[in-house]
């Protein structure tokens, strides 16, 4: 037997598939040394690992043995090989995205994503690929643009779900009207299958088929035989009970494979498509592709309510359109009441209760116009058909359903409208409440024709449960998006979802639909498949199961299962009995939280600090890469590719501390370290994730209860009160600047505080901004001015940067303000960063008594540091109430949002002679959308400005300085020089302190690069 300091074990396979390996330390070590022992990847049976794999997109938990990552099919192969002779259950994981629960189980999960993600060979003119299952969608189809052509299938989280993940699901997205599920696309795939044989799947004549099958052969002959009985005794069932659509993906393809089987042909590949992993492990794929579409056109159809856009459906599918998508009056008043989308919605026509998007595919504008036009004339008020002069059209005999239409024909408006369309899953995940809008019965199929009817039945079903959801998604192949609000963590609000269920699927049956549409069958649907298929093809599903994988150890459990008494009676080992859709709830009625400490910040959203870490549900939208995505989140995720790294890792294992489910604290050391240590508080987890999951400020939280507990290092005070060394710099210098290029000071520094040798310190200036000021003086009289300004000297500027001071203070008098000092420089952003709490709010409470006096009378405050300036916008908020506070942080601006605001750089004259700029902003103002304003001045101002859509610097304020995290600053800093070295500005720009010494210290050729308002300055005629 092995110990817990791992010695190896290795008894027969007999005795070891008895082993507990859930539950017993000491087999897992064992395990971990067998197949460390054997492949070139990684293997991870830590806690932690395995409880970063415990959830998907799902509503389920479900803690796995341990984490694989393969590097090669050889890998694949001898983890499958070894497991199989000791009965160890399997599952296949991509990007974990998956909104049924079909990536959560307890077996070793191969995670495909880190190291099996290539594009492997491309054929352009046979439009033809191959790649490895754990390729990106969005990188794949960056990869193929510069060719033309692309992955057709297009599911909404394709930048962060990948191809094995495609496959496994037969997934589709927004344009299937035109392109189908991914099964069109699979022509060959490499696999593994459940002894470890390595084979290929791909086309076959049916002669061809019968020569391989052999019942009594190897496994692989052995599923050639089931496949071959198949088509030749279930055909007449499985025509008879598949449902007629372009979108099912319940149970497994076999209506597909048939189809081919009638042309004379097999594709067996095909056939893994939908079956999540439970019939073989695909390691690579062939593909084929389509071209990439000339031009779009785009209609916006007004309802007045959800029933009438659904009568005028199936009509709308007669002019052919490449995608039809609903939005209902859940949603669009929803969206309204949001920020980031009411300027969308208020584009809608008065009265408007449900829309439909319609999208067009065209070779050329004139025919997408043609197209848009064609359906209009037949779908809205006001127009005579018979009166239309558009020649060669045909008139679609359809009652007038629509009361208002809009056209989108440029790329900008498309946007707006595929916007709006998207608002809905970002609004429905935001609920902190226990009630959630679940994905349990999300993406049933039905054909367009019944879905008036359906919808309606459908909404009589919420009504009886007491409850309702939004409908929204694919209106056009049938496959609309519902999710019904629950509360799982009542025994009661259990019992309404597998009730809902139950009812919706006989529902599905009687109007000749699909219990899944999209998202697969999981542990939400699959014990639903045997009433859609009858109980002959459940069998028979059983049988095909059980030819690939004879003791279930692919994924056991999904797609199909075996009843209790199979399992009783010792036919079916445990593993294989069908998954419940109400066990292994991530919240349950057994679900208890206890974070271990008082929140010390405010928290204005239902259930508090509590509700913000059971927020995310999942979906990955913090794996996406910064080539395809953009966006800020999550800087250490695209530098590191570690699922740990994501804001989804973090939220779930902080979760999971505070639920029990980890044996340690939030606040122990090895939590602190392995969980929180390299979120650098970027925020833009706070406008990146659909959800809005705030892990900044759950750091902040965690990390000032950590203080609490266990004290603080003398490098974190040192940071925290950064404003006062630097003052002490400043007063001393120039020998303060000295100090550091002493011989061996840098040394000292790294070995006594925790400082990186290779970073430049700030230097410190004798004449501070205040000192500077207090000499010069403002220069635009109070009587004289548009408007009269605090300009906040900030401790960088002050000390260190008062030439950025000088700027903006020579900016804003150009552009008509009157301007003063305030006599304060620490905003509190150190200590806050720092988890300094109890120091930062004492610094906003001075801030807001010092400073809002002065507002009251008609002061502005501005800032130089976008950090600071969100530190009294934002972070002020969360540390104080009250009015006072409040006042405070409407009156706050940076720099440039304060010109851009008032449009005050109008009055000012600019000469620029047309330089061009690279313009990278600060991630806590992108987190808070206020980065576009220096873009805006910019440009005003005369400068051709290139906006890069860049993510953290790396430098994060002390982050970039810590010795231990100079590697990962640095990693994170090469994605930003790299959209720099593309960008086509002459200078780069930057407002933020920290990106400008990041920047310099990548390239010390020129200096630090200026802040936008040094530009501006320059720029003064």
């Amino acid at each position: 037997m092995a110990t817990d300091s791992g010695t190896r074990i290795d008894p027969s396979a007999d005795e070891v598939s008895n082993y507990d390996y859930q539950n017993d330390t000491v087999a897992r070590s064992g395990l971990v040394d067998d197949l460390q022992a054997r492949i070139d990847g990684e293997v991870r049976f830590d806690e932690y690992s395995r409880q970063l794999y415990a959830t998907d997109a799902s509503l389920y938990e479900v803690l796995p043995i341990g984490v694989v990552y393969p590097r090669s099919t050889d890998d694949v192969a001898a983890v499958m090989s070894y497991c199989a002779q000791r009965e160890i259950p399997v599952l296949p994981r991509g990007g974990g995205t998956s909104l049924a629960g079909q990536t959560v189980n307890e077996a070793v999960v191969l995670d495909f994503s880190r190291y099996m993600n290539e594009l492997v060979e491309t054929r352009p003119d046979d439009r033809r690929a191959r790649a490895q299952p754990g390729i990106k969608l969005g990188d794949l189809n960056g990869e193929l643009a510069d060719h033309g052509l692309k992955f057709a299938p297009d599911p909404a989280w394709g930048d962060k779900s990948v191809l094995g993940g495609a496959i496994g699901n037969n997934s589709t997205g927004a344009h299937s009207l035109q392109y189908g599920k991914t099964d069109a696309y699979i022509e060959e795939c490499e696999v593994v299958l459940a002894d470890g044989t390595v084979t290929t799947f791909g086309e076959l004549t049916r002669e061809e088929l019968r020569d391989r099958a052999d019942p009594d052969g190897n496994l692989e002959a052995q599923i050639y035989a089931e496949i071959e009985r198949i088509l030749a005794e279930e055909g007449e069932e499985i025509e008879s009970h598949y449902p007629d659509l372009k979108r099912n993906v319940s149970g497994y393809n076999l209506d597909w494979v048939l189809e081919d089987a009638q042309d004379g042909t097999v594709n067996v590949a095909s056939l893994l498509a939908g079956s999540e992993g439970t019939l073989a492990i695909v390691t690579e794929a062939e593909i084929s592709l389509e071209p990439i579409p000339e031009t779009k056109s785009m209609a916006l159809l007004a309802y007045e309510g959800l029933i009438e856009a659904m009568e005028d459906v199936a009509d709308i599918l007669e002019h052919d359109p490449a995608a039809v998508e609903v939005l209902d009056d859940v949603l669009i008043d929803l969206a309204r009441d949001t920020a980031e989308f009411e300027d969308v919605v208020g584009m809608l026509p008065e009265g408007t209760r449900t829309v439909l998007i319609v999208e067009f595919y065209a070779d050329d504008a004139e025919t997408g116009r043609r197209k848009v036009a064609d359906l209009l004339a037949d779908r809205t008020n006001g127009v005579d058909p018979a009166a239309d002069p558009t020649a060669g059209r045909t008139v679609v005999d359809a009652p007038v359903r629509a009361f208002d239409a809009m056209e989108a024909h440029d790329e900008a408006k498309r946007e707006k409208f595929w916007k709006m369309r998207k608002s809905g899953l970002p609004i429905l995940l935001s609920r902190t409440t226990d009630e959630k809008h679940g994905s349990f019965i999300e993406d049933t199929a039905i054909p367009p024709a019944n879905l008036p009817e359906y919808v309606a039945e459908f909404q009589e079903i919420l009504e009886e449960h007491d409850t309702f959801a939004s409908f929204y998604a694919h209106a056009g192949p049938g496959v609309l998006h519902i999710r019904p609000l629950i509360n799982t963590k009542s025994v009661e609000g259990v019992e309404t979802m597998e009730s809902i269920a139950d009812a919706v699927t006989d529902l599905v049956v009687k109007y000749g639909g699909s219990v899944s549409g999209e998202h697969g069958d999981g542990r939400a649907r699959t014990q639903w498949n045997e009433k859609l298929y009858g109980p002959d093809l459940w069998e028979t599903f059983r049988e095909l199961k059980s030819a690939f994988d004879p003791d279930w150890l692919l994924n056991p459990g999904q797609v199909v299962g075996v009843d209790a008494a199979a399992v009783e009676s010792g036919e079916k080992p445990e593993r294989a009995r069908t998954v419940d859709m109400t066990e292994n709830l991530r919240f349950d009625p057994a679900y208890e939280f206890d974070a271990g400490f008082d929140p010390a910040l405010e928290w204005d959203n239902d259930n508090g600090m509590q509700g913000m870490v059971e927020l995310c549900h999942g979906c990955g939208g913090c794996r996406g890469p910064q080539e395809t995505t953009g966006g800020v989140m999550c800087p250490t995720y695209r530098a590191s590719e570690e699922e740990m790294t994501t804001t989804r890792g973090r939220a779930n294992m902080l979760r999971q501390a505070m639920s029990g489910d980890l044996p340690d604290d939030p606040t122990d050391e090895e939590f602190m370290h392995e969980v929180l240590d390299l979120c650098i508080g970027c925020k833009g987890c706070a406008k990146d994730c659909p959800s809005e999951v705030d892990m900044a400020k759950l750091k902040a939280e965690v990390t000032h209860a950590y203080h609490q507990e266990h004290g603080s290092s003398v490098r974190d005070r040192i940071f925290a009160n950064v404003d006062a060394l630097a003052g002490l710099g400043s007063a001393f210098a120039p020998l303060s600047n000295l100090a550091t290029k002493v011989p061996g000071a840098r040394t000292v520094l790294e070995k006594a505080v925790g400082i990186a040798p290779e970073r430049t310190l700030p230097s410190f200036r004798r004449t501070t901004l205040q000192d500077w000021f207090d000499e010069r003086g403002p220069q635009v009289p109070a009587d004289e001015a548009e408007r009269q300004a605090l300009l906040f000297p900030d401790t960088y500027t002050n000390y260190s940067h008062p030439e950025v001071g000088k700027a903006a203070v020579r900016v804003l008098e150009a552009a008509g303000v009157h301007v003063q000092l305030a006599n304060r420089t620490d905003s509190g952003r150190p200590a806050h960063s720092k988890g300094f709490l109890d120091k930062s709010r004492a610094t906003a409470r001075d801030n807001v008594d010092a400073l809002v006096p002065a507002v009251e009378e008609g002061w502005d405050v501005v800032l130089v540091e976008p950090s600071d300036a969100v530190m009294f916008q934002s972070d002020y908020l969360d540390l104080l109430s009250g009015e006072d506070v409040e006042t405070l942080a409407a009156n706050a601006y940076g720099v440039c949002e304060y010109l851009d605001t008032f449009r005050l750089d109008e009055g000012a004259d600019w000469d620029t002679a047309g330089e061009t700029l690279t313009y990278h902003g600060h991630c806590h103002q992108k987190a808070t959308k206020k980065d576009h304003h220096a873009v805006g001045v910019l440009r005003r101002a005369g400068y051709d400005v290139d906006p890069l859509d860049s993510g953290c610097c790396g430098m994060a304020g002390s982050f970039g300085y810590e010795a231990e995290h100079f590697s990962m600053s640095k990693a994170i800093g090469s994605i930003l020089f790299d959209q720099i070295g593309e960008s086509r500005g002459d200078t780069v720009v930057a407002p933020g302190a920290s990106c400008r010494t990041q920047l310099d210290d990548w390239d010390e050729s020129d200096g630090e690069p200026p802040h936008p308002v040094e530009k501006l300055d320059a720029a003064l005629a």
